[in-house]
């Protein structure tokens, strides 16, 4: 299975992004990809997209990333709402407890 994700380049405490297209599989720091479909640079903020190529790769089955697809929203390549990415998760509703059934038993 295709995925849109982030590839991180750059030095140390220099981080930059190629948003490339990839086996699942492949691991995030492997550098095998697909295509290289745009930039993300997070010091200056620079996003740079092939919005044809990424909307090419998402007709053919490819599933963004939950990051890369609020970036695609955001620059308004692909409409949708985007994903929160860190919301807490809701804390179960505790179910009411039963009560204890004790036997008593008869003494003799």
């Amino acid at each position: 299975m295709l995925t849109i994700r982030l590839f991180r380049i750059g030095k140390k405490n220099q981080p930059a992004f190629k948003v490339v297209v990839t086996d699942k599989k492949n691991p995030p720091r492997g550098g095998r990809f697909v295509e290289e479909v745009g930039r993300y640079n997070p010091l200056t903020k620079d996003r740079k997209f092939l919005g044809d190529r990424i909307k090419h790769w998402i007709a053919v089955g490819a599933k963004p990333s939950d990051t890369v697809w609020n970036m695609l929203v955001s620059e308004g390549i692909v409409q949708g709402k985007k994903i929160p990415k860190h919301a807490t998760p809701k804390k179960e509703e505790e179910a009411p407890k039963q009560e204890e059934k004790t036997e008593v038993t008869p003494q003799t």
